[in-house]
This record gives structure tokens, C-alpha cells and sequence, in this order.
């Protein structure tokens, strides 16, 4: 093929159909909004939980902050099976259900106990690995890694609208209202997995191909499943003690954090965006990966001895945010790349499932080393288990381009 053939046909290769882009785009929609309703809890539980019986027992606002990760991490699998044989729409609009009724429960609740019963319902409505599952069927190989990045992204912006809408929605509506509007939120998913979503053709025969044991026995997906775990268990444990933190540091109320997280979110977004634009142009994914670990790693070895200065602790929070949102924008994308064609379905439904019991890990842990009263703990742990991400993501091979697969373990 000459030059002039090549760059003539590099445009309609890389370009989004009309389809594919309104597929994409709705399905980051639904996956925010949902995500966003998990993730509004997280900002300021700890410290709103504390006005309600049980809540000023740590232990159990870490199991009320992660249980739902568990439930979530049991069902991902059998519901991307279930989406498989009975269609993606019917099953997320299922799963939506629960997840509804779940925030019912815990806008009702009287008791941690009450909430962490609610989060154990909203978890059973574990849609994650069907949403990734319905990108990768509405798209071709060649673009399906920018979707996939879209999705991702979808996460980063959903957890940093919570850090600023939650503080505002608890200081207005209180506890109870921050769960009604939880399950607004999911209602709003339940109607566009209903409505908005366009039909588009499965891939059977790659979905039935596939063996777990395959994804269990291709060393680059496991690591990149160890890294969410990782990657969503510190995120949980952080905010464990992070809220108290700097409402005690910064002289801040419940309903007033959103003045704290707002900067950071902005700061971190505008340092992100033109990491991940110089990653996905120059195709350099898993030297990106590296060095955002790295980076997240040295950031959380230092807020141990910065935990009494507010200036330092929301610098550091800046830098956090930075690695986090490059790292959760890269790895679905990482996931799309690294899964030979015949199991990306159920290579995303494991990624899923370790990021959900990441969830739980992070939430339970945070909870108990807080309960003991050690808030450097939390950080020291944190770093170690992100330094041994690190090491993880060193042995990882060269990133193929889309749609380009491997078949080595």
C-alpha cells in the first residue's frame, strides 16, 4: 500500500460510526451516573455517619463504605453470563432495580446496621461487566480502546463530582437525603439502559469461547486486576480518615468539604488531561502505568508525616488525584488491549470483580486500622501495597496496538 493509499484510509479506520459513537457515549453515561452513585457516600460518610447510632464506630462505617464492593465482586461474573445469554439490556436494567431499592433501604435506615444491609443490596446489582461487555459488542477493534478509555474516564469524573456534589447534597438534604438521591441516580441509569442505548449485535461466538481459566492464566491480566484491587482498596481506605482529616485541619463542616475537594479535583484534572492525551498519542501505555504507580506510591509513603499540616495533606491530595484519574482512564484501556479477542468479555468481568473486592478490602481495612486509632497506618499500608502494585506492573509485557491481541500467558 502506498503513503497516500495508507493515510487515506487511516481516517475511516480510526473514526467512530454514528452508531458506535452514540453507543459509546450513552454507556459512559449510564456507567457515571451509576458510578456516581456509588461513590457519593464515600466523600463524607465518615464523618456524617457519626449523627446516626453506630456511626462513630469506625469498623462498621468501613463495612457500610465497602460492602457493597462484596456483593458486587460475587455477582459480577454471573450477571456478565446472565447478560451474555439474556441480553446487556435486560440484565443492567435488572441490576438498576436492586440498586434502587438498595438506596431505599439506606435512606430509610435508622442505623449503620440498616445502611450496611443497603449497600449489600445495591451491590447484588453488580452491571459493571455487562455495560463493558455491551462497548465492546458496539464497537470495532480498531476504536474500541478509545470507548473503553471513555468509560474509564467516566469513573474519574463521577468520583470527582461526588467529592464536591456530596459535602453540598448531605450539608442540604442530610444523610438520608444523600441516599434519595442515590437512587435517583439509578433510576436515571435504569432509563437509559431502557431507552437510550442503541441495539447493537452481541458477539456470541468470542462469549462462548471463552474459559476463565484462560483470564486466570494470562499473567499481564492478572496483574492488571491486582492493580484495581489495589488501585480502588487505597481509595477506600483513604477516605476512611481523609474526611476527618481536614474537616479537623481545615476547620471545615460536613457540608462545607466540597470547598477542599473542588481545587483538588480541578488541580488534578488539568495536570491528568495532558498525561493521558501524550499516552494515548504516543502509545507509551505501560510507561505511563509505571509512573503513575510510582507516583501514587511516593505520594502516600509521604502523608504520614505531612497528617498535621493542612497545606501539605491537600497538596499531596492534589498529587493523589493526578495518578488516580490517569491510572483509572488507563486501565480498562490496558484490559481492551492485553485480552486476546476470544475472552475480552470475561477478562473485563474479572477486572470488574477486582475492582469490586478492592472496594470491600479498602473499606473493611481502613475501618479497622481507624478503629484502632492509627490514621498513619492507613497511608503506610496504602503505599506498601501500591509499591508492591509497582513491582506487579514491572513484569508486565510490551502493550499491543488495538485490536491487537497476544495469546501468550
Amino acid at each position: 500500500m502506498t503513503q497516500a493509499a495508507a493515510r487515506a484510509d487511516t481516517p475511516q479506520r480510526l473514526k467512530l460510526t454514528a452508531t458506535e459513537r452514540r453507543a459509546s457515549i450513552m454507556l459512559a453515561l449510564l456507567f457515571a451516573s451509576r458510578m456516581l452513585g456509588l461513590f457519593l457516600l464515600t466523600p463524607v460518610f465518615a464523618v456524617a455517619a457519626q449523627a446516626i447510632p453506630g456511626g462513630n464506630d469506625a469498623t462498621r462505617v468501613g463495612l457500610a463504605l465497602g460492602a457493597y464492593g462484596l456483593t458486587q465482586a460475587f455477582m459480577q461474573i454471573p450477571l456478565g453470563m446472565a447478560s451474555d445469554r439474556y441480553g446487556r439490556r435486560l440484565v443492567i436494567v435488572a441490576g438498576m432495580v436492586l440498586f434502587v431499592v438498595g438506596g431505599i433501604v439506606c435512606a430509610l435506615a435508622e442505623n449503620v446496621n440498616w445502611i450496611i444491609a443497603g449497600r449489600t443490596l445495591q451491590g447484588l446489582g453488580a452491571v459493571s461487566a455487562a455495560i463493558t461487555a455491551w462497548v465492546a459488542d458496539a464497537t470495532r477493534p480498531e476504536v474500541r480502546t478509545r470507548a473503553m478509555a471513555m468509560v474509564g474516564a467516566s469513573i474519574g469524573l463521577s468520583f470527582a463530582a461526588s467529592l464536591v456534589l456530596s459535602p453540598m447534597l448531605v450539608g442540604a438534604f442530610g444523610l438520608s437525603g444523600l441516599f434519595w438521591v442515590i437512587s435517583l441516580l439509578g433510576f436515571v441509569c435504569l432509563l437509559i439502559a431502557a431507552f437510550a442505548v442503541p441495539t447493537v449485535p452481541r458477539q456470541d461466538e468470542d462469549i462462548v469461547q471463552a474459559r476463565a481459566r484462560d483470564v486466570l492464566g494470562h499473567l499481564d491480566l492478572l496483574r492488571l486486576n491486582f492493580g484495581v484491587f489495589v488501585l480502588h482498596g487505597v481509595l477506600m481506605a483513604l477516605f476512611i480518615v481523609m474526611p476527618g482529616l481536614l474537616a479537623r485541619l481545615g476547620g471545615y463542616d460536613t457540608g462545607s468539604l466540597w470547598k477542599v475537594y473542588l481545587p483538588v479535583i480541578g488541580l488534578s484534572f488539568v495536570a491528568m488531561v495532558p498525561a493521558v492525551f501524550y499516552t494515548e498519542t504516543r502509545r507509551v501505555h505501560k510507561r505511563a502505568l509505571e509512573a503513575s504507580v510510582l507516583g501514587m506510591a511516593l505520594v502516600l509513603a509521604l502523608m504520614p508525616g505531612f497528617s498535621d499540616s493542612f497545606a501539605a495533606l491537600f497538596t499531596l491530595l492534589v498529587l493523589f488525584f493526578v495518578a488516580f484519574n490517569i491510572l483509572e482512564a488507563l486501565q480498562p484501556s490496558l484490559v481492551s488491549r492485553v485480552a486476546p479477542p476470544a475472552y475480552k468479555g470475561l477478562a473485563l468481568g474479572f477486572y470488574n470483580t477486582a475492582q469490586s473486592l478492592g472496594v470491600f478490602a479498602g473499606g473493611v481495612l481502613g475501618g479497622v486500622l481507624a478503629a484502632r486509632g492509627s490514621v498513619p497506618a492507613v497511608f503506610w499500608v496504602a503505599a506498601a501495597l501500591t509499591a508492591l502494585w509497582l513491582l506487579v506492573a514491572l513484569g508486565m509485557r510490551p502493550v499491543p496496538d488495538a485490536g491487537q491481541s497476544r495469546q501468550s500467558h
